[in-house]
C-alpha cells in the first residue's frame, strides 16, 4: 500500500567521479525552462545561490548569458570585504546545457550544468572538472554547500509555480 502523507523532498546526491571531477545530481520539480530561468536569470539566481546558512548575502549578480558573456557574482555584507566568482560562458543551449569558466583562480573548475527534462520535472546534472587534483583538493569543501543550495532552488520553484516539493 503506496501512501504519500508528506512529499518527500527529493535527494541531491554529491560525488567525486575521478580525483579531478565532482558530479552533483538532484531532480527539481518543475520544467526545464523554469529551472533554467533559475540559474540564468540574476534577478532569480540571488534568491536560492547562497546558502542562508553561510549567512552571507548575495551583493551584486551580473550576467550576460551567451557564448562568450561573461558572469559576476559578489557576496559580502559590504562591498569593500566582498568576495567575486566570475567567468564565461563557453556553451549556451537553452533549457539544455550551460557551460562556463571559473575565473577567480588558477585552480579554479569549469562547470558544466545540463538540464533533462521529463515529465514535467527537470534532471539537473552539475559537473565540475578541476585542471589537477591538487586543485579538486583546494577546492574541496564547497560542494557541501550544494544540498542546501538546492534545497533553496526547489523553495524558489515553488514560489514560482513550478510545481510542489
Amino acid at each position: 500500500m503506496e501512501s504519500k502523507p508528506t512529499p518527500m523532498k527529493n535527494p541531491t546526491t554529491v560525488e567525486r567521479t575521478s580525483e579531478r571531477e565532482l558530479v552533483v545530481t538532484r531532480t527539481f520539480n518543475g520544467p526545464a525552462h523554469i529551472v533554467f530561468a533559475a540559474w540564468t536569470k540574476p534577478e532569480l539566481f540571488m534568491r536560492w545561490w547562497a546558502p542562508k546558512s553561510m549567512g552571507v548575502p548575495m551583493l551584486s549578480c551580473d550576467m550576460d548569458v551567451r557564448v562568450g558573456g561573461g558572469y559576476r557574482v559578489a557576496f559580502g555584507h559590504d562591498a569593500s570585504s566582498a568576495m567575486e566568482f566570475f567567468g564565461k560562458y563557453l556553451e549556451v543551449i537553452p533549457n539544455a546545457r550551460l557551460v562556463w569558466t571559473n575565473e577567480e583562480s588558477d585552480d579554479a573548475a569549469i562547470t558544466t550544468v545540463t538540464f533533462e527534462e521529463k515529465g514535467g520535472k527537470t534532471l539537473l546534472v552539475l559537473h565540475e572538472l578541476y585542471p589537477s587534483k591538487e586543485a579538486f583538493d583546494a577546492n574541496s569543501g564547497a560542494e557541501g554547500g550544494m544540498p542546501e543550495q538546492f534545497e533553496q532552488l526547489d523553495e524558489l520553484l515553488v514560489a514560482l509555480g513550478a510545481g510542489g516539493a
